[in-house]
């Protein structure tokens, strides 16, 4: 046996040795080809070998292996199993259309209908649809109708500006006055501003037109803001209870407790990752029907017909996709799982979250992910921000779980795909790219197929947001023209240069000249509103009009009430473009306007 060097002298040979491998190190690598080192950088992301396959280690796993076995102890045959689930969806079924009865026609006490409103139903109809003097939109007066409003309304808002006097409103219940409303609010936002109708349950109510009204004030009640309006509109309308309707209560908040209970007995006593096609069934009809049911026709004695026909012409290309989330997502993170109660609270809690976005997402400031609503849209930017960091932090999660279980190559090649078709779609010309939140969901839901926490929760909610988008909204484009994706919004064109008015007193009237600079070539004629409200329509040099080049408008000397007024051009295919701001015709015959350059 060979004595034992002194310590020094045992350090510095070590040391020697490692110092001339570390040399030897590097200029190993110095030499390797390209291809060697790219080698080295891909075996770097196929991650530790062996793959570190993650599972879950449930908490308590008795308590939560408890319903699955005490399952197979009272039915051990998969036929018997099969035959309870059935009986366990039929018995949901009956008790879901019972509640939904609440929706069939009810009667006022004159025996009519009682009409059934969304929203944003109105009785005057938006973007010159009315037609000149509001003619298309009559009677303005002598009508009554008893009503039927639904749940939620008060936080519905209008996404693009709508004229309102000198006012430009956008991002709030278009509801003007108190008492006595302007014809274009919605009648379900004035009904529960005037506290004839619940915004927690919805309600009945009878509307009542009342022709011309003037002077409408902006007054806070049962949380919505009215907006004022200094002047005068030919169609108002008032609100009244009706004692003889027997108008039943908004079932969602029951349906919601129905819903949520069954689909947590399945959740629970069902260890199959096959669970997701009842539940997503469960989930897409309590969508359809109860929590955010799509628009109905408008003004129907019920809503069900509408329902009904959605949700059959929409379900069968869902569940479609719910069998390929399935395969790709759903049976790699379900299968195998035995922390029953864990998945039903993060899975399936996250797909309830998600579905039910109309509540749980209502508060972020973002209704729709465009360029024109962020600009837009007070706290727009700031909330997508926010958003992108969280949703980061969530990627980086999730890319080192894949990096663990040595499957991060072949999903970064995935998303590289994803990444190139989006860039192809942004390139096409003639349309834009819309990232609906199904598509989303979509996008996202391959990078939760892993058996985490995180990912439990993680893709219930997307799952959720797929079945909203869909069952609210249908399969809507991911590439849509401008002129869709505008719907009544601004088109950002030119507006009309007005000149200074020529105003003249005459046998007990003001009467105001109006003209403009020339038009641009592509212009057909000349669209002028008066308190929101289509008083002309010309076309230049058609053999009708002749050679327009004024409006004229004529009100009477002493009316203390301000007028606003408004122009916009006509195209050749007869659409009306911007407006400008409101110019305003004071009662002492005075004019003022703001001009757009």
């Amino acid at each position: 046996m060979s004595p034992i060097q002194p310590n020094s002298e045992r350090d510095e040979g070590h040391d020697d040795a490692v110092a001339g491998a570390e040399l030897e190190f590097e200029d190993t690598v110095s030499q390797l080809p390209l291809k060697a080192r790219r080698a080295g950088i891909l075996g770097l992301l196929q991650g530790p070998r062996p793959p570190r396959i993650q599972s879950i280690n449930p908490l308590l796993p008795s308590v939560q292996e408890a319903p699955p076995a005490l399952l197979n102890r009272l039915l051990p045959r998969k036929g018997h199993q099969f035959v309870l689930l059935c009986v366990c969806l039929l018995l949901w079924a009956a008790v879901f259309v019972s509640f939904l009865s609440s929706q069939l026609p009810v009667k006022d006490g004159t025996g009519r209908d009682v009409v059934n409103l969304d929203c944003v139903d109105s009785l005057w109809r938006r973007k010159n649809e009315c037609g000149i003097d509001g003619l298309d939109c009559r009677p303005f007066s002598n009508v009554s109708f008893a009503f039927r409003c639904p749940a939620r309304c008060a936080s519905v808002q209008v996404l693009n500006p709508r004229a309102v006097g000198p006012l430009d409103v956008n991002y709030r219940p278009l509801v003007i006055g108190a008492g006595a409303y302007r014809g274009d609010s919605f009648v379900c936002g004035a009904a529960i501003h005037s506290g004839i109708v619940s915004n927690a349950k919805g309600g009945c109510g009878r509307a009542s037109l009342n022709g011309e009204h003037e002077d409408y004030p902006g007054v806070k009640r049962h949380g919505i803001e009215s907006i004022p309006f200094d002047s005068y509109f030919p169609l108002s309308f008032s609100l009244s209870s009706d004692d003889s309707i027997r108008c039943p209560t908004d079932p969602r908040q029951a349906l919601l407790f129905i819903s949520l209970f069954f689909a947590s007995m399945l959740s629970l006593f069902a260890s199959s990752p096959k669970i997701l096609f009842p539940i997503f069934t469960l989930i897409f009809a309590h969508v359809s029907f109860a929590s955010d049911p799509p628009s109905a026709s408008y003004r129907n004695s019920t809503v069900l017909p509408d329902h009904l026909s959605m949700f059959a012409k929409r379900l069968l290309p869902a569940f479609f996709c719910a069998v390929v989330i399935y395969w790709t997502t759903v049976k790699r993170t379900l299968s195998g799982l035995t922390a029953q109660v864990e998945k039903t609270v993060l899975w399936l809690g996250g797909f309830f979250f998600g579905a039910m976005s109309n509540y749980t997402f209502d508060w972020i400031p973002i209704s729709r992910l465009t360029g024109h609503d962020l600009e837009q849209q007070p706290g727009a930017k700031i909330a997508l921000s926010i958003i992108l960091i969280i949703l980061i932090a969530v990627i980086a999660g999730q890319v080192y779980y894949f990096w663990l279980e040595g499957r991060l190559l072949q999903y970064l090649a995935l998303y590289g795909l994803f990444i190139v078709g989006i860039l192809i779609s942004l390139a096409i010309p003639g349309v834009n790219l819309r990232i609906h939140h199904y598509i989303l969901a979509l996008l996202l839901l391959p990078g939760t197929s892993l058996q985490t926490r995180p990912s439990l929760l993680y893709q219930g909610i997307l799952l959720g947001l797929f079945v909203n988008g869909i069952a609210r909204w249908d399969f809507d484009s991911i590439l849509q023209t401008t002129e869709a994706l505008r719907g009544d919004g601004q088109f950002e064109s030119v507006v009309p240069k007005i000149l200074e008015p020529a105003i003249s007193f005459t046998a007990g009237n003001v009467i105001a000249t109006f003209s403009w600079v020339s038009p641009p070539a592509d212009v057909a004629g000349i669209s002028v509103l008066v308190n929101d409200v289509e008083r002309d329509r010309a076309f230049f040099g058609d053999g009708i009009d002749g050679d327009v080049k004024s409006f004229e408008w004529t009100r009477p000397i002493g009316m203390q009430l301000n007028e606003y007024l408004r122009f916009a051009w006509v195209t050749n295919g007869r659409a009306v473009l911007d407006y400008t701001k409101a110019g305003t015709l004071f009662a002492n015959g005075t004019w003022t306007m703001e001009q757009e350059y």
